[in-house]
């Protein structure tokens, strides 16, 4: 693990979304921890590090770069059927126990990954998305905000190339971070793992700044999508689904709202895998709250509702199975048979 922080410490640039304090000390603000971090150390997230009282963020590398279908992200109301070219850094400000990318995720608090990374320029990731066809470009594998200065140079090349740009995110954000992306990303999802301030402690975090960020997201008019996994014996109870889809359907009942299958994974190998009934239920809870778009993921073929329905006259507009788009009947945005406009990011930049 020491040489791999040796390797990426050379991989940095001094971060812009910091301030100094007293006696070398500096204050991050790329994420909701807003750590004060002393020279020598790092903050929660083990790659941002106060070197002589400045702060370094990671730059100009990639642990994985792939290009997949839009609605793998999840985004079920942006660009159907696109590609999105998806990298990834290492790292992240929270240790879930049930993290499906923790060997990038935790590569810096856990011995059993063994990741590797490349170095990368944003010209030659934009060239390799375009490459393979790709209409979108988005951070994830690990938590972008940390790493935001580096997703910034690069967005920043991928929206003059005509790419739409977004973040998969665990939300734990600050007010700063989401103004110094938002010239610079269109597209933010959201992974709201719990309704309960305890349950987020468990996973190294508070829900405040999250249900903050969420509020600030929407109302700084990034497209959002959010995405709750499922969890047997965690979070899967009918109160907290409920107190999940109202706290969204308050904000705006047009927030798709994933509810998505947990299977084992990592540290958390003891709950079952989430049944489909469970699924079924959160849709509901979603439903009875007001929501008007509630997709089930993990589970393909789950009872319609992978699909987008037109809340004017029921009908089917984008029909899904997993992450194919099998028809789709939106018409510049709109129902092709009611006229009713289906809030989303249909046509480019």
């Amino acid at each position: 693990m020491g040489i791999l922080a040796e390797q990426l410490a050379v991989q940095t640039r001094e971060a812009e979304l910091y301030k100094p304090l007293d006696r070398g000390r500096v204050e991050c603000f790329a994420c909701g921890h807003r750590c004060p971090i002393s020279p020598g150390f790092a903050g929660v997230c083990k790659v941002r590090f106060n070197r002589g009282g400045k702060l370094y963020a990671p730059y100009g590398y990639v642990n994985a770069a792939h290009c997949d279908p839009i609605e793998k992200k999840p985004f079920f109301h942006v660009l159907p059927g696109a590609r999105a070219f998806s990298f990834g850094m290492l790292g992240c400000d929270l240790h879930c126990g049930y993290c499906q990318n923790w060997v990038s995720s935790q590569a810096l608090r856990d011995p059993h990954s063994t990741l590797d990374f490349s170095s990368a320029t944003p010209a030659e990731l934009v060239d390799l998305a375009l490459l393979q066809g790709a209409a979108a470009m988005v951070g994830t594998y690990n938590e972008p905000l940390i790493t935001a200065e580096w997703a910034v140079a690069i967005f920043r090349q991928a929206k003059a190339a005509g790419l739409i740009t977004g973040f998969v995110s665990n939300g734990n954000a600050t007010p700063e971070v989401l103004e110094y992306i938002r010239p610079w990303v269109d597209l933010y999802k959201v992974d709201l793992k719990s309704f309960d301030d305890r349950r987020y402690r468990e996973l190294g975090g508070r829900i405040g700044p999250i249900l903050e960020s969420i509020r600030r997201i929407h109302e700084m008019g990034f497209w959002l999508e959010v995405v709750t996994l499922v969890v047997p014996g965690f979070n899967d109870s009918d109160a907290e689904l409920r107190q999940i889809a109202e706290f969204l359907s308050a904000i705006s009942p047009d927030i798709p709202w994933h509810v998505t299958a947990f299977h084992k994974d990592y540290k958390l190998l003891g709950p079952a895998d989430t049944p489909p009934e469970t699924l079924l239920r959160a849709a509901a809870a979603g439903r009875a709250a007001g929501l008007r778009y509630v997709y089930a993921g993990n589970l393909p073929g789950l009872a319609g509702l992978e699909d987008t329905h037109c809340p004017g006259c029921g009908g089917a507009l984008i029909e899904r199975r997993g992450f194919r788009v099998l028809r789709n009947r939106l018409s510049a945005g709109k129902c092709s048979h009611c006229g009713y406009a289906i809030p989303g990011v249909w046509g480019g930049p």
